[in-house]
This record gives C-alpha cells, sequence and structure tokens, in this order.
C-alpha cells in the first residue's frame, strides 16, 4: 500500500512530565486516514497532521452508530527500539467488527503498515517511563451523507495515537465491582461480540450507578437468563476456582479480547486447568462461600489484569481472596507485560518490530 505523508510543519512539544500521562488526553502530531467507496475501494492512505475532521452532518455514522474500532499499544524497549503486541490480532477483529454491521473490511496487511508508519513517524512520542506505552486506536466509520438507512457507499479509515500513562502508577491494586441486574449489554445474534460504540454507549448507565456508589466496574451477565457472566466494564473476565481456571465461553455476545486470548494460550502452555465455558453468577458466589474461589480478574489492553477483591451481588458483599491480589495475577502481569516491553523472552511470537 503506497502511503503519502504530509509533515506537520508545527510539531507539537512532547510531554515533559510522563508521570501524569493519564489515558487519552494528549495526542501525538499525525495522524493516518484513509477513504473507501463502493466503486473504488480503499484509496488516498495518507498521514496528515492530527486535527480535526470535517463531517457533512448528515453523516452516517453520526445517525446510526456505524462505526467500529480497535485499541493496541506500542511499547518503547530497553534499548529504545519500539514494537506492537499481536497487531494483526487488532486487524482479524476490527474485521470482525466491520462485517457483522456491513462496512467494508481492510486487508490485514495494510492495517499493519497503516499502524507501523504512523507511530514510526510518531516514535519520539512513545514514551520512555516505566509502564507507560503509546495507545493506538484505528477507527472505521461510515461516511455516506444522508439520513436515510441504507446500505453504506463510503466510509473513512483513521488512526489516532495517544501517549499513556501507567495504568498501576501506585501499583496493582485489588477492585469492587457491582453486578448489574437490570440493564444488559448484548445478546447473543447482536453486536456484543463486536468493538463498536453502541455497546459502550449501552454500559454508561450501569457505570455511571456503579461509580456513584463507589464500585470501579460492572459485572454483566448474559441478556437472557440474567444469570450467566459475560464482562466486567470493558474487560473480559476469569477465575480461578479450586485451582482451575474458568472464562466465559465466547458465544456471540462477549467480546474476543485479545489479552484474554493471551492468557488462556499461556496458561495452557504452563500447564494450567483452563476452562472456556459457561458460568453462573450462583456458582461464583457459591465457590466464594466455600472458600474455592481463590482469585477473580479482569483483563484487557489497558491493564492487562485487573483483580477483584469484592464482588457486590443485591447489597451483599463478598470478598475475594481477602481482597489480596493472587499468585496468578500477579505472575500474568508479569509474564504478558514482560513480553510487551521486551523485557521477557517473546516464546510465543507474539510481539511486532516497528520499523
Amino acid at each position: 500500500m503506497e502511503i503519502r505523508i504530509e509533515r506537520n510543519p508545527n510539531p507539537s512539544p512532547k510531554p515533559a512530565d510522563e508521570s501524569h500521562l493519564g489515558f487519552g488526553k494528549v495526542f501525538t502530531d499525525h495522524m493516518f486516514i484513509m477513504d473507501w467507496d463502493r466503486d473504488k475501494g480503499w484509496h488516498d492512505a495518507r498521514i496528515v497532521p492530527f486535527g480535526n475532521l470535517s463531517l457533512h452532518p448528515g453523516t452516517t455514522a453520526l445517525h446510526y452508530a456505524l462505526e467500529v474500532f480497535e485499541g493496541l499499544k506500542a511499547y518503547r524497549k530497553a534499548d529504545g527500539s519500539v514494537q506492537t503486541f499481536r497487531p494483526y490480532e487488532n486487524a482479524r477483529r476490527i474485521n470482525n467488527s466491520a462485517a457483522r454491521l456491513a462496512m467494508p473490511q481492510i486487508p490485514e496487511d495494510d492495517f499493519v503498515q497503516a499502524i507501523d508508519t504512523l507511530v514510526k513517524l510518531d516514535e519520539d512520542w512513545v514514551p520512555h517511563s516505566e509502564g507507560t506505552s503509546l495507545y493506538i486506536r484505528p477507527v472505521i466509520i461510515g461516511t455516506d451523507k444522508s439520513v436515510g438507512l441504507h446500505t453504506l457507499n463510503s466510509a473513512m479509515f483513521f488512526i489516532i495515537l495517544s501517549p499513556s500513562g501507567s495504568y498501576y502508577p501506585q501499583g496493582i491494586n485489588p477492585v469492587k465491582i457491582m453486578v448489574e441486574t437490570e440493564d444488559v449489554r448484548a445478546v447473543r445474534g447482536g453486536t456484543g461480540f463486536t468493538k463498536c460504540g453502541g455497546n459502550y454507549a449501552a454500559s454508561q448507565r450501569a457505570g455511571e450507578l456503579a461509580e456513584e456508589k463507589g464500585f470501579t466496574q460492572v459485572l454483566w451477565l448474559d441478556g437472557v437468563e440474567r444469570k450467566y457472566i459475560e464482562e466486567v466494564g470493558s474487560m473480559n473476565m476469569m477465575f480461578k476456582i479450586d485451582g482451575k481456571i474458568v472464562t466465559p465461553e465466547l458465544n456471540g455476545s462477549i467480546l474476543p479480547g485479545i489479552t484474554r486470548k493471551s492468557i488462556l494460550e499461556l496458561l495452557r502452555a504452563d500447564g494450567y486447568d483452563v476452562e472456556e465455558r459457561r458460568i453462573s453468577l450462583d456458582e461464583v458466589i457459591e465457590a466464594c462461600e466455600n472458600g474455592k474461589l481463590e482469585e477473580a480478574w479482569g483483563c484487557g489492553t489497558a491493564a492487562v489484569v485487573s483483580p477483584v477483591g469484592w464482588l457486590e451481588v443485591g447489597g451483599k458483599e463478598y470478598e475475594i481472596n481477602k481482597g489480596e491480589i493472587g499468585p496468578t495475577v500477579h505472575m500474568l502481569y508479569d509474564e504478558i507485560t514482560g513480553i510487551q516491553w521486551g523485557k521477557a523472552p517473546d516464546r510465543f511470537g507474539w510481539t511486532h518490530p516497528v520499523k
């Protein structure tokens, strides 16, 4: 793919204090854009100075939520080089999301090339401090200039970059989560397995209520029987019950997390007993009450793993592992981040050098 590059004549100053980067608040000097239409396919791949997008008020994405996105990171290694983590998995997932919404898909090699070229151009923005990274946000939006809902005829693919601080600047601390019993996030046959904005919009109300009550995340149940565990916040969920790792199966309403996939592959390679199956809230509560629930955690790109120390169900609170971080969570965090930042051997071939 040929990519035209227009360099920013007025580059922004890099953040001087990497300890206060936060997440998604600062953006680099450039962004990638590529257009699609039904006659030409994908065309006019370009990197331009970071700035606002100009969209027609009738743009399809604004009215009918025809948009999908991804999230991954670039990491600076000790030798100064930069690498990403399993970008082809993100390419496959954004295409699966796009297919569900009847949107155009992107050749995997073009997706990764676009990321590599943009990150390489803005490589100086990849932070150096412990635990920091460059967050990468690829997005596809429908751009038809019409408020009539019809087959999509035009779209835009763009990528923006944001240097991000350490997710755990004070260390990993177990969080308190609340089981949501009224709202549902997704149902089988819907868009739950996709990474689209509508899924996150549907979770906002429960998230706000949980935050008001002092909880960090919402634990979602299935949308039909309201009894089987699905996700927590924007992460997949895992439990260690009586020595066995159990995680909800991918049934069409759960996001197929890349961190989830990596953790399961790592655990199986190391000989852990792992099950992907339906797991009910009642089973988790019973395991907690009889002392068999050893650990619980969410997993995703942002945090890698987020240990759960307390679970609230209908006003009753259950403590997990005395509210402390368990050995499995510690091991997973060290193993995955070690590979991502180049501190540990990449025995699975997951990393991708940016050249």
